[in-house]
């Protein structure tokens, strides 16, 4: 498994490609239409992200002690950023992710092209990645 700032590293790279954002945003899209069936049974309350405009779920549990993640978003975008939040910390152990700054988001550009309210959904997915892993680091002892 790639360390997660090699992750991020792969992540900038891929989207330098493109010579606009029209085309980042459809690359985003495109990563969310990837994105892997999320069981309806999943889409629970306990799972729904809050301070996201459109929907978002994640379900988040430890397996073999590294956090697996998974996700889907009613809206198109949002489910491309979902995709991506997922291959940077999907299959990472917690105090890896902890340890982590998200440096993707301002290398990318969504600091400066995210809508507000799509920029407080990202933050809002990051926030609760970071803080169920920090309570899962706890648990582990």
């Amino acid at each position: 498994m790639s360390s997660i700032e090699q992750i991020q590293s792969e992540l900038v790279d891929e989207f330098e490609i493109f010579d606009d954002w029209m085309s980042r945003y459809e690359h985003v899209i495109d990563l969310g239409k990837q994105l892997p069936e999320f069981p309806s049974e999943w889409k629970t309350d306990d799972n729904k992200i809050q301070g996201c405009q459109s929907q978002v779920w994640l379900n988040m549990r430890l397996e073999n002690q590294v956090m697996k993640i998974d996700g889907i978003s009613d809206a198109a975008i949002v489910s491309g950023l979902v995709a991506i939040v997922l291959r940077v910390y999907s299959g990472q152990k917690p105090s890896d992710i902890l340890n982590a700054k998200p440096d993707f988001i301002k290398d990318i550009g969504f600091t400066d092209h995210l809508s507000p309210t799509r920029s407080n959904g990202l933050h809002s997915m990051l926030r609760t990645i970071y803080q169920t892993a920090g309570a899962l680091q706890h648990a582990q002892g």
